[in-house]
Formats: structure tokens, sequence, C-alpha cells
């Protein structure tokens, strides 16, 4: 197997997805925000103050936002008009918030760097916001939870 963002002459190259035929992709990421079950608590219950609003409804935000960019961060990745982005957040044990973002596409490249952008961006953005009360977070397990509509299908097992 040769890695597809290089050409015969082993420079960097653009993937030409000209020849295939658009389909509906969907792909899910997520990661963990472990904050401490201090922090946690004062994340859930909005205790938070900040000029950017709300911790969990910034990071949404900051999320969608970021899957939409996503092409302007990883070089050679084709820019996609997201037919759909949600991103969630929601507690994840006594210390912790899973980060949870679905990127949709109907084109010819599939939206697993999209997913994975808009969670850890998301991630990203809850950690900037806590920072002030606590660099002791850590974001960990950001992984692709499934794809569909492309080449081949891939679903992992659950296992956050």
């Amino acid at each position: 197997m040769n890695f597809t963002h290089v050409n015969a002459a082993n420079e960097p190259t653009m993937v030409d997805v000209g020849a295939k035929v658009p389909t509906r992709r969907v792909a899910r990421a997520q990661c963990r925000v472990v904050l401490g079950p201090e922090l946690l608590s004062r994340v859930q219950a909005g205790e938070m103050p900040s000029h950017k609003g709300p911790v969990i409804h910034t990071a949404i935000l900051a999320g969608i936002m970021g899957a939409k960019r996503t092409a302007e961060l990883i070089p050679l990745c084709h820019p996609l008009g997201l037919d759909d982005c949600k991103v969630t957040i929601v507690p994840d044990g006594p210390d912790a918030l899973r980060v949870e973002c679905t990127a949709v596409v109907t084109g010819r490249t599939g939206v697993e760097m999209e997913a994975l952008t808009g969670a850890t961006i998301a991630a990203l953005t809850i950690y900037d916001m806590c920072k002030a009360f606590s660099h002791d977070i850590t974001i960990d397990s950001v992984q692709l939870v499934e794809k569909t509509g492309g080449k081949s299908d891939f679903h992992r097992p659950e296992n956050l």
C-alpha cells in the first residue's frame, strides 16, 4: 500500500477525485477532555463566566467552525461544503467530557478529517476556556468512530 498524497516522483500531491461518483458520506469522531471532578462540576453548572459565552456552547460552535475550515488546516485536504455538522459534548465519567463530531457531505471524498478536526477544535476550546482554573487538563482518545459512504465503511467497536 502506498501513501495517497505522494506522486510517482515522491512529491506531495493532491489526490484527484474528479472521476469519483458523488455519494453521501458520513464520519463520526470523538475525544475526551479530562478536567477533573471539580472543574467538570463547574463547567456543567455554568459557573465559568466568560465573554465568549458558556463553555459547552462556545466549544460546540468552535467545533462546527473548525470542521468547516479543515482544508485550511490540513495540507492537501479537499475543501468540502458540508451538508451537516453536529458537535455534542456530554459527561464521560466523574471527571471528563466526551466530545463527538459528526460530519456529512455529498461528495467525492470522505469527511473523516472534518469530523476529527471538529472534535479536536471543540476540545481545544474547552481547554482554552478552562485553563485559567487549571492547566491539569488532558485531551485524549482522539479517534474516528465510524465512516460510511466511500470505498469502504469503518466502524470502531465501542471503547471510550
